[in-house]
């Protein structure tokens, strides 16, 4: 298997087929404010203790770290998230139904990311998808993407879509 090839689908992954479902990692692990922050802590411990594998909601799945600058800040910040892919394009959104996340946020103002793989660390390059490149590319992802499908017909704007290319192993 080649870097970007998905595991996804893997037999000891639940199948998650609409937004509201609640065994999606989105639903789950909430503190007393709402907030899954410190959840994320964990997470990317487990992650780089083991090469990128971790268990509970996200067992069996691909997972990746998402390093981007803060376009207020200019503080790094790590995320986990789900990467999809059409054909060899990796791509991310978000299941935030009132905002955009602030990683959309931080590639838009500086698209040099970082992206840990496994056990890999890449330079990359986030490029948030707008107009024509978006209308393009979204119709593609909710006619193969029945999970992002739901979740855009339960929110008012358009899902996040960001391709991320590997610049190359750090």
């Amino acid at each position: 298997m080649n870097d970007i090839e998905s595991t996804a689908g893997q037999p000891d992954r639940a199948e998650i087929t609409e937004y509201n479902d609640p065994n999606a990692p989105w639903n789950q692990a909430r503190d007393d404010e709402g907030s899954i922050a410190t959840w994320n802590d964990d997470v990317i411990k487990e992650f780089r203790e083991n090469s990128g594998k971790v268990g509970g909601a996200y067992a069996g799945g691909d997972l990746i770290l998402l390093t981007t600058t803060g376009a207020k800040s200019g503080k790094r910040h790590t995320t986990p998230l789900g990467p999809l892919y059409r054909d060899t394009t990796m791509y991310v959104s978000s299941f935030v139904d009132d905002r955009y996340p602030a990683w959309w946020h931080n590639i838009k103002a500086n698209p040099q990311i970082t992206i840990e793989l496994r056990d890999k660390t890449y330079q990359a390059t986030g490029k948030v998808l707008e107009a024509e490149a978006y209308d393009e590319f979204a119709a593609w992802v909710l006619t193969e993407n029945p999970l992002l499908a739901d979740f855009q017909s339960k929110i008012d704007r358009p899902i996040p879509l960001v391709v991320l290319t590997l610049d190359g192993e750090s």
